[in-house]
């Protein structure tokens, strides 16, 4: 599967911007369940601190067991129905929901991208509930995650990305096309090594590749990975038929049956299938930040209420006399006393900040986590997790590193203030809160803010750049080992990946063979009907060689009329068997230009490497001597060397 993704290509674009991750809890259970001794117990402790989450779980738990089953209904239930590795998968999706409802990327539609989503992931559990051919538990998340690679692109390249989307105009194919030109890599292909990267199963990345295509992938029949697959594909068709109409809609209709149909199911499963997709989509819109707006036969849910235990949160609206000065920057006020909670609250939503807050340290981490601020102002004494371990502790993280951090005290000491700044702190406040003081050090702490986003900007154009340079090399290096004209491996390739096969050969001990090919009497035509015939001629062989050829064998134009195929792990015999095939097929073949039908035919040399050959240039010299017997013995043949 490596082999169908471009690792590299993929590390280039994880390098050239942040990727969407999990976070908060959902980074929390990442990491937990990453280690061996960690039981279900713990997880448990961690996902209780989000009431929401905990929902989520519970209703995810209860799509996977069967009709008449008696319902989860508790939080240790259900972990114990979806298992360590689907509850974290679901937690990491609910989590990207969560942090990237909308974005810098101008075109992208976050709303609806993150519907269709949803959908997907409910169509893929109802088909895996029929199907088993792998586990329900993780069968949501998969299909929740498929295309992830979308906002991964739309996130990384928001600006780029935008520009491929307007050209598309909502065409797939063309898009693709596109995503392949401007960034070497497809969604699609970025999908499944986001999933890889994460630790989803092998078999779910290979479905994660193939499910676009899904009825004409090739895979052992029967197989795990051919079922998923075609699962996924369906669930696809599914999400595309809940969120279209009229033509379209009917047309993916009759994708998701000829799905169908090769998974042996009749027509009516199809239709009973959008039907309780459709039902459980009304559960599950209530229950997530998604937009129920696509769903032509569904109606827009209302908003879901605020989960009990969610934390305190202001909405910056200054009074129409006051120049807010927060300029929208996010604060997080960690203090056990509600009343100097209250206080920090009201001064900081009067002077137009965006305000959450904490009750403790441990809660503090988390929201810290999820609502990133730009600012902390936290209290030294608390109960759980003082304010220096909280400090201590978000430096540890990417994020904690830029925030700027107040610490509250309600001591001068000297010893003590070192203490905070060693810990972390960037500037402190003596208690009791004096406002116009406490106003001053935030303008500080925004004047550092603002340097960190300029330099941040600086650092993504940087990022850009780099990554643009990545593309620009690689499309270099493919012109310059790329004939042109036939769109073949050029000479520099051929002789390039010939020495490796040499190699290869000379240490496992395995056979190589190589065909030299010329068109025959091709100087003539081309001196006879010009040289956009004689073009038009190499085209036509260059594509009647690709189709003849085997899979593993690598076919070049090495110049002029000639040809190389390098045919690794092959004996002469079988050598002379392809070539043979080769010659027939293209003679078989007629070049249409215009209304001339010209025939032609080739000649071939095929050699072996042998014991006593010192290196890769006598297996070419051996082959030429086999093509000059081959032109000699009246041409449109093949003949090995002797």
């Amino acid at each position: 599967m490596n082999e169908l993704i471009d690792l590299n290509r993929f590390e280039e674009i994880k390098a050239a911007g942040e990727l969407p991750s999990p976070k908060g809890i959902a980074l929390s259970i990442a990491r937990t369940s990453q280690r061996g001794d960690a039981s279900l117990a713990e997880l448990a402790r961690l996902i209780q601190g989000d009431p929401a989450l905990v929902g989520r779980l519970v209703r995810a738990a209860n799509g996977t067991l069967p009709a008449g089953s008696r319902p989860v209904v508790a939080l240790r239930d259900a972990l114990a129905v979806l298992g360590m590795a689907a509850v974290r998968n679901l937690a990491l999706g609910f989590s990207l929901i969560s942090s990237n409802g909308d974005g810098l990327c101008r075109s992208f539609p976050y709303s609806r991208f993150w519907t269709g989503s949803v959908i997907r992931a409910i169509a893929m559990q109802k088909i895996m509930m029929r199907l088993r051919s792998a586990g329900v538990e993780e069968s949501f998340s998969v299909g929740l995650l498929s295309s992830i690679g979308e906002l991964g692109l739309a996130s990384v390249f928001p600006v780029q990305y935008s520009r491929v989307l307007d050209e598309a105009r909502g065409d797939a194919g063309a898009l693709l096309g596109l995503e392949r030109q401007a960034f070497a890599m497809t969604h699609v292909e970025l999908s499944a090594a986001m999933l890889q990267d994460w630790g989803m199963p092998r078999f779910f990345v290979s479905a994660v590749l193939g499910h676009r295509n899904a009825l004409h992938t090739v895979f052992e029949p029967g197989s795990r990975e051919q079922g998923l697959t075609l699962a996924l594909g369906l669930a696809r068709a599914v999400q595309f038929i809940c969120m279209t109409e009229g033509a379209e809609q009917a047309v993916e209709l009759d994708a998701a049956r000829a799905l169908a149909a090769r998974m042996e199911w009749v027509p009516e499963q199809v239709g009973l299938l959008i039907d309780e997709v459709a039902l459980d989509w009304k559960d599950w819109s209530r229950m997530l930040p998604v937009d129920a707006y696509a769903l032509p036969s569904v109606h827009p849910a209302p908003p879901a209420a605020a989960p009990a235990g969610a934390p305190e949160q202001v909405v910056a609206q200054p009074a129409a006399n006051d120049a807010p000065v927060g300029d929208g920057l996010r604060v997080l006020v960690v203090e056990d006393d509600a009343s100097t909670r209250m206080t920090l609250q009201a001064l900081l939503q009067r002077n137009g900040y965006q305000v959450e807050s904490a009750v403790d340290g441990v809660a503090g981490m988390d929201h810290a986590l999820d609502f990133q601020p730009h600012i902390m102002v936290i209290d030294w004494a608390m109960p759980q997790m003082n304010g220096l371990e909280l400090t201590r502790t978000l430096r540890q993280t990417r994020i904690g590193r830029s925030i700027y951090i107040i610490m509250l005290t309600g001591h001068e000491d000297d010893a003590r203030l070192i203490e905070a700044f060693e810990s972390g702190a960037d500037d402190y406040m003596v208690k009791p809160l004096r406002p116009r003081v406490l106003e001053a050090r935030l303008r500080a702490g925004q004047r550092l803010v603002r340097m960190q986003k300029e330099l941040e900007i600086e650092r993504e154009e940087i990022r850009r750049y780099a990554a643009e340079l990545g593309i620009s090399n690689r499309r270099l290096q493919e012109i310059a080992l790329t004939d042109s004209l036939t769109g073949l491996p050029n000479r520099r390739y051929a002789m390039s990946r010939l020495g490796q096969e040499w190699a290869i050969s000379l240490r496992s001990e395995r056979p190589l063979s190589c065909l030299l090919i010329d068109i025959d009497h091709f100087r003539q035509i081309n001196d006879t009907y010009g040289r956009d015939v004689a073009d038009q001629l190499l085209e036509r062989t260059a594509r009647t060689l690709r189709d003849g050829a085997r899979a593993q064998d690598v076919i070049c134009r090495t110049g002029g009329d000639e040809f190389l195929i390098i045919c690794p792990d092959t004996d002469i015999d079988q050598a002379m068997a392809c070539a043979q095939r080769l010659c027939a097929s293209v003679a078989a073949t007629p070049t249409m230009a215009g209304r001339l039908r010209l025939a032609s035919s080739i000649s071939i040399g095929a050699a072996g490497r042998l014991a006593a050959m010192p290196d890769a240039d006598s297996l070419l010299t051996l082959a030429d001597q086999a093509l000059m017997n081959a032109k000699k013995d009246g041409r449109n043949r093949a003949c090995r060397a002797t």
